[in-house]
């Protein structure tokens, strides 16, 4: 089993960048299918970036293809979500999310706030 907490979140202006992170413990990552999250008010959860366990493959939501980017460095047992040109409209709880490889037993964050507003 699997804890994550993400951090990195906050307030920042239009076109701003913010890092997210999400630190892992009670496994190693690298057994894992990480992705991220993400849910604004009134709207379901939407998958915005997820990275293969060895990371050589990452996909990305048409809404932010080419502003963000999902890494993991999984010595450091940490996935990360580089968010550049942040838009108002990628205000929302950002949520990591671990599927485990093989056992496919889904693990989630409690969520970190992202706001983007001037």
């Amino acid at each position: 089993q699997v804890q994550l907490v993400e951090s990195g979140g906050g307030l920042v202006q239009p076109g701003g960048s913010l890092r997210l992170s999400c630190a892992a413990s009670g496994s190693r990552l690298s057994i894992y299918v990480m992705g991220w999250y993400r849910q604004a008010p009134g709207k379901q959860r939407e998958l915005v970036a997820s990275i293969t366990s060895g990371g050589r493959r990452t996909t990305y939501a048409d809404s932010v293809q080419g502003r963000f980017t999902i890494s993991r460095d999984n010595a450091k047992n940490t996935v990360y979500l580089q968010m550049n040109s942040l838009k108002p409209e990628d205000t929302a709880v950002y949520y990591c999310n671990a599927v485990g490889v093989g056992t496919m037993r889904e693990y989630w964050g409690q969520g970190t706030q992202v706001t983007v507003s001037s």
